[in-house]
């Protein structure tokens, strides 16, 4: 019996779309966003009508029917306190996704949103899965040292628990019984680490290490100097944090081909900005190897920035 699964992937730089029945595969493709295109818009539930065109186009060019389909799977997004798996995209859950007193602003919250607005239009169900927020962090780890301010795990679930989840098969165990470390590295960075089976502890992408297009952690008192300095509203601040920081500051640009092109013509500049990258998501993962007690069966580098050769191996110098 056929069992037909639009899957769609919304990150801070690209749609992913697929098509599946069952277990296999039948179609997939990645669309590249320029920064400029999505910069235009100021919410990232803005971005729903542009994305949602996008999707139309991939099921009208390979003549997917939407009659044919027996669900439509998005991305889980940045809702706080859902635990990894599956949920059905309900009118309560996209509230959640667009209200920042439930969820955080992320490129990910799109996939319920996308995912409920093309199954609503054949009358199939809308689901999410691994959403951004793991909801599995002990009571110690959640501590901040701020007592308003308690840690939620935030990470790029999805990606990380399918690629550990993978990497145990290929060795021939149970991911339920390994210590692992899994690094994303995409338009943001993060870091998780997964004890057997469970996600303990991580660094999201604005705790800790920049990437493209996030800033990642800094001194605490300069953040508040510069959001009191009058320069900048609280949106202008955010976008700062999240969109327009880490390379994108630096050097004007979060294409990390671009980058390495300039490297390769000896902007040492260039070089340096990727340098401090390496050596900041490498200091990240000997931060995490403490929620390990140092028992770490392996460290893994998925994600866009890990075909990066020159980036990962970086990183390796510092292991």
């Amino acid at each position: 019996m056929s069992y037909k699964q639009l899957i769609i992937n919304p990150g801070s730089t690209s749609t992913k779309l697929a098509l599946y029945d069952g277990e296999e595969k039948l179609l997939q493709t990645g669309i590249e966003h320029k920064p400029e295109q999505l910069l235009q818009y100021e919410k990232i539930g803005d971005q729903v009508p542009f994305r949602l065109a996008l999707i139309r186009d991939f099921m009208k060019q390979n003549e997917i029917k939407g009659e044919e389909l027996s669900a439509v799977v998005g991305r889980g997004g940045l809702v706080f306190g859902l635990k990894t798996g599956g949920y059905v995209v309900n009118d309560e859950l996209c509230e959640a996704l667009v209200n920042h007193e439930y969820s955080q602003p992320h490129a990910s919250n799109l996939g319920g949103l996308l995912a409920k607005a093309v199954a609503d239009e054949y009358g199939v169900p809308a689901y999410i899965y691994d959403a951004v927020t793991s909801g599995e962090l002990s009571p110690v780890a959640q501590i901040t040292g701020m007592e308003e301010i308690r840690r939620r795990s935030f990470c790029h679930v999805l990606n990380s628990r399918a690629q550990a989840i993978r990497y145990a098969a290929s060795i021939g165990k149970k991911y339920e019984d390994l210590n692992l470390i899994v690094v994303h590295l995409g338009g943001g960075t993060s870091a998780s680490v997964h004890q057997k089976g469970s996600i303990v502890d991580s660094v999201g992408d604005d705790d800790g290490q920049f990437s493209p297009e996030r800033a990642g952690s800094f001194p605490s008192l300069e953040i508040v100097r510069l959001c009191f300095s009058g320069k900048y509203t609280k949106a202008e601040m955010d976008r700062k944090i999240r969109g327009k920081g880490g390379m994108y500051a630096y050097l004007g640009t979060s294409d990390a081909r671009e980058l390495e092109r300039r490297i390769q013509a000896g902007d040492k500049y260039a070089d340096e900005i990727y340098q401090a990258q390496a050596y900041q998501i490498a200091k990240t993962i000997g931060l995490l190897s403490v929620a390990l007690k140092g028992n770490c069966d392996a460290i893994i580098l998925t994600g866009g920035l890990a075909y990066s050769k020159l980036l990962t191996d970086r990183i390796r110098e510092y292991a």
